[in-house]
């Protein structure tokens, strides 16, 4: 083998093989032994390998959401040297025309895709999937399937071992992430995902100190890149509790049953939490470090979320293509100013701020890209040319983020690139809206985007979610809005809302807000 590092799917299987009796995972409350884990993967490997899938190959995989499934055929696939091309989005219950578009397109512009892998939930929709495809991959379950499609469970495992010719630049994983052009790969190289398990953990555990292994509850697409933080968990000895999606009265039960002692949340998802009716009866003493990440944190909201877990809070900051830059620790919280940023860079000469133009480097207290040199760095997107040459600039990945550093070295992020109106001429960003209506009494959270009208004029549109029971007027929130900022700030649209559209970390999901916002100019206008 020509790679840096050990293969990291057999780190995983010699550390599985050395205690095959420990708990591993929990998926859908059905327990996996770390023996039982190894065995699936070198069966899956086996059967691949009979039907000619090997080094450099596609294995596309379509999954449940958060099973172990998702990991195993992920694993198997890169044992024998292939790529996994994971295709399911984090919303279950999104359109099914999106999914058929991702597939023939990974088919459609990738010679080497060799097989399509999936769960016994989802053999019939692949079969659909498939229907209209002319250059068919194999059809594999994980489980036994219909006469015709391979059952990767089938036969032993026997003598399986990591493909020999693997390299570093080998790509090992295409996770998926959600741009605002829609969904795109992430492509991870061997030589990475080598070294990313070979340095577990990854994410520098800065809590309070745990006594034993940890048990990680991850609610978030292991898509996306969760399934690292589960790879540096079970590597250590830990056992990972997947949960397909968020709830917090599920979490909750969750956190007291299995004992979990790191979780991982986005920011709005922390706040559910400690809000939850179910969480002052709920025994939360495992817990040592409760990381939320995805946007920064409310001041006010994060004291008392400080108050109700106390001193184990931990944000972190990173985009899927660099991982995390910041950390903000459960010291910090105490500290009001902290508690407005998003924390110090974990590696200070890794993060800089630079002239979203130019590329200058831009010194402490002005605003500009954030932009990073990270250990593990993405190649980019799978087949989009056009956005990875956009990525990186002079070896420094831009991460689309508006921010300062201050003297004593916190990020101070304010909005996004991409994300930036331009109303009446001047340049508005919708975490400055977003920061001032969520701060008033009532509001639970808000979300802003732009929408141009037919006459390409730009508008300020508003989706806020009352907390229970309370009722918030749009003129009052305007109000609020104008003193606060000033008239060009003031939405022109507000839809009142029972929920925000998210993504897998409870994150505002803009791709439908905008769509929502013109559907919501248009009824506007069909009042005028």
């Amino acid at each position: 083998m020509s790679t840096t590092r050990v293969h990291y799917v057999q780190q995983l299987l010699t550390h599985f093989d050395a205690d095959p009796d420990r708990p591993a995972i929990v998926s859908g409350d059905v327990p996996f032994s770390a023996g039982q884990l190894a065995d699936t993967v070198r069966r899956a490997a086996a059967a691949m390998a009979r039907h000619d899938v090997g080094h450099r190959d596609v294995v596309c995989i379509l999954t449940e959401p958060n099973t172990a499934a998702t990991l195993t055929l992920q694993w198997a696939a890169n044992l024998l040297g292939a790529t996994a091309a994971h295709m399911r989005w984090v919303d279950p219950a999104g359109p099914e025309d999106e999914l058929h578009t991702e597939l023939q397109r990974a088919i459609g512009t990738d010679a080497g895709v060799r097989m399509l892998a999936v769960d016994q939930a989802n053999e019939a929709r692949a079969r659909e999937l498939l229907a209209d495809t002319t250059d068919r991959p194999v059809l594999a379950v994980l489980g036994a399937g219909q006469p015709d499609a391979v059952d990767l469970t089938a036969g032993s495992g026997d003598g399986v071992a990591p493909c020999a010719d693997i390299t570093d630049s080998d790509l090992a994983v295409i996770t998926q992430t959600r741009l605002l052009s829609g969904r795109n790969g992430l492509r991870w190289t061997f030589g990475v995902r080598n070294d990313m398990v070979s340095a577990a953990p990854s994410l520098p555990a800065t809590g309070a100190s745990a006594t034993g292994p940890t048990t990680l509850l991850i609610t978030a697409p292991l898509i996306h890149t969760d399934v690292f933080t589960a790879e540096d968990t079970l590597v250590t000895g830990g056992t990972v509790v997947l949960h397909p999606g968020f709830k917090a009265a599920t979490v909750l039960h969750a956190i007291a049953r299995h004992r979990i002692t790191r979780l991982m949340l986005g920011a709005p998802q922390l706040d559910a939490l400690a809000e939850h009716p179910d969480r002052a009866a709920t025994d939360l003493s495992s817990l040592t470090e409760l990381i939320y990440t995805g946007s920064p944190g409310v001041p006010l909201q994060l004291h008392k979320a400080r108050e109700v877990f106390g001193p184990v809070l931990i944000q972190a900051y990173g985009t899927t293509e660099t991982g995390v830059l910041t950390l903000l620790t459960p010291g910090d919280h105490d500290d009001p100013h902290a508690c407005s940023t998003v924390g110090r860079p974990v590696h200070p000469d890794a993060v800089t701020i630079r002239h979203p133009d130019t590329g200058t480097v831009l010194p402490a207290g002005e605003t500009g890209e954030v932009c990073a040199m990270p250990r593990w760095p993405t190649t980019g997107y799978w087949h989009e040319p056009e956005l990875t040459e956009a990525l990186v600039r002079d070896g420094w990945v831009r991460t689309g983020d508006l921010g300062h550093l201050d003297a004593d070295g916190y990020l101070h992020l304010s909005g996004r690139l991409v994300n930036m109106m331009k109303v009446k001429g001047v340049h508005v960003y919708p975490e400055q809206v977003e920061k001032v209506l969520s701060q008033i009494p009532g509001v639970a959270q808000a979300a802003v985007c732009g929408v141009e009208d037919a006459d390409r004029v730009e508008h300020i549109y508003a989706a806020v979610v009352p907390e229970p029971g309370a009722a918030v007027d749009p003129e009052e929130l305007r109000r609020h809005v104008a003193e606060a900022l000033s008239d060009t700030y003031v939405p022109r649209l507000i839809d009142i809302r029972r929920k925000l559209p998210t993504t897998g970390w409870g994150n505002p999901d803009r791709v439908r807000l905008r769509a929502d916002a013109r559907a919501a100019l248009t009824r506007h206008a069909s009042r005028v």
